[in-house]
């Protein structure tokens, strides 16, 4: 019988390790959004979060005037296969963390060194490749979820676009 109770306790408690072990689900789903430009691709890895009814230009999520992890969970990735202008800044082929810095009518978009980062809390801006201005516009009609493309526009040329709420940034894309 001692035996027996023993059995189960160890059932239980490995049962409930396993339980325990299990990865927990993100409020936010993650992406990876690609497009090419003149035949190269440029992908961006990154967590979209939802908007429910928030007004997310304030703290704690993504407050004007401050650097912003541009998503959820890890900071946004951007990967290029050649090296591009993105507005004036110069990026060589590579990976990169992508913030921003919201704001009502202009953007600032921070390429970061250091590509594997947890949110912004260790953002160094000593670690910065460069940072480069977003023309910002006001959106008709709202977007729910956090939304980052990367569209050609025809040759060589192509936009970043990033979306949310009731805000679209924008900044042009060129691929050498």
């Amino acid at each position: 019988m001692r035996n027996w109770i023993l059995f189960g306790t160890s059932f239980v408690l490995a049962a409930a390790m396993t339980a325990g072990a299990q990865p927990k689900k993100r409020a936010s789903p993650h992406e990876t959004a690609s497009g090419a430009i003149a035949g190269k691709k440029i992908t961006i890895e990154y967590g979209r979060p939802y908007v429910k009814g928030r007004n997310v230009w304030a703290e704690p999520l993504a407050p004007f005037g401050k650097v912003w992890r541009t998503g959820a969970d890890e900071a946004t990735k951007l990967t290029t296969e050649a090296d591009l202008m993105i507005g004036s800044l110069h990026v060589p082929k590579g990976t990169y963390s992508l913030f921003t810095i919201p704001g009502g009518k202009e953007w600032t978009l921070i390429l970061n060194r250091e590509a594997n980062q947890w949110g912004a809390f260790k953002y160094d801006q000593n670690k910065d490749l460069g940072r480069v201005k977003m023309t910002a516009k006001k959106l008709s009609s709202p977007v729910e979820q956090l939304t980052i493309s990367v569209e050609s526009s025809g040759g060589n040329r192509g936009v970043l676009k990033i979306a949310w709420s009731d805000l679209e940034a924008s900044v042009p894309v060129m691929v050498h």
